[in-house]
C-alpha cells in the first residue's frame, strides 16, 4: 500500500489497478475509522470514542498526508506529503480531494465509489460495496456492532500523548494488508474531533494523516456534496 495520492504518468496507464487500490484503501481506513471505531478496554477512551460517535453523524477538514516508505539497508528512506480536504455523512457517503502535489477526488455516493485522476483524465468506477467488501476496513465501516467489529480486530488504548487519546486496531487475519491503524481523538470545547488515524501497512510503509479545522456536523454540509458526475471528455473505466 503506497501513497493514497500518487501521480501516475499518463504514459503509464498500467499503473491504473495498484494505483486505484492504493487511493481506495487509505480512504476506506480513514472514512472507517472516523465514522464507525468503537470500544476498547480502557474507560477514558471509551468515553472519547462514544462521545464521537454519538455526537459525529457528519464532518469535515483539512488534512495534510506523509507517506515514508520502509527502512531498507539498501535505500534512503523516502517520503511524500499531500494536501487536501475530506468530508463525510454517516453511514455510507465520503469524499477526499487532494489538492497537491497532483490533483484526485475519491467520492463514495452510497452507490458509486469514483476515483477522478485529472493528469490521466480518467474516472475509475466501481460498485461500493463490491470496491470495499474484500477488505478487512470495509467490515470496519459496515460492522452492526462491536462485535462484529472485534471478529476482525484486536483494539487496545494506548496512554495519550501529544493532546490525544489513541486507540490501536490490529487485525487478526495473516493476510491483512495492514500491521495496525493508530487512531488519535482530540476532545475540545467543540466536542470530539478526529485529529490522527497513523496507519502502517503489511511492507512496513507508514501513513500518517494529519487534520485540521476538522468541523463536527457542520449546518451546509449535505448529501449533495457526494455526488459526481464525471467531467467531460475524460475516460470512464468500469472494471
Amino acid at each position: 500500500m503506497n501513497n493514497a495520492a500518487p501521480h501516475v504518468s499518463p504514459t503509464q496507464p498500467q499503473s491504473l489497478p495498484t494505483h486505484w487500490a492504493r487511493a481506495v484503501w487509505h480512504v476506506v481506513l480513514v472514512w472507517a475509522c472516523a465514522m464507525t471505531l468503537s470500544g476498547v478496554a480502557n474507560a477514558s477512551s471509551l468515553d472519547t470514542l462514544a462521545v464521537f460517535l454519538k455526537t459525529t453523524q457528519s464532518g469535515r477538514a483539512d488534512f495534510t498526508q506523509v507517506v515514508t516508505s520502509p527502512a531498507r539497508p539498501d535505500q534512503a528512506v523516502r517520503s511524500k506529503t499531500s494536501v487536501g480536504s475530506f468530508a463525510f455523512v454517516r453511514p455510507v457517503r465520503f469524499r477526499f480531494d487532494y489538492q497537491k502535489p497532483f490533483p484526485q477526488t475519491i467520492v463514495a455516493d452510497g452507490q458509486t465509489l469514483w476515483l477522478y485522476d485529472a493528469d490521466l483524465a480518467q474516472v475509475t468506477a466501481r460498485k461500493q460495496a463490491q470496491a470495499l467488501g474484500s477488505t478487512p476496513a470495509a467490515l470496519i465501516a459496515t460492522a452492526a456492532d462491536l462485535g462484529a467489529l472485534q471478529k476482525e480486530f484486536t483494539l487496545q488504548a494506548e496512554p495519550d500523548a501529544n493532546g490525544l487519546q489513541w486507540v490501536q486496531a490490529t487485525p487478526k487475519s495473516r493476510d491483512s494488508a495492514l500491521q495496525s491503524v493508530r487512531i488519535g481523538l482530540r476532545v475540545q470545547a467543540q466536542g470530539t474531533a478526529l485529529d490522527k488515524l497513523d496507519i502502517l501497512d503489511a511492507l512496513g510503509q507508514r501513513s500518517v494523516l494529519s487534520f485540521e479545522r476538522f468541523e463536527i456536523n457542520p449546518a451546509n454540509l449535505g448529501v449533495a456534496q457526494f455526488n459526481f458526475v464525471p467531467p467531460k471528455g475524460v475516460d470512464v473505466v468500469r472494471p
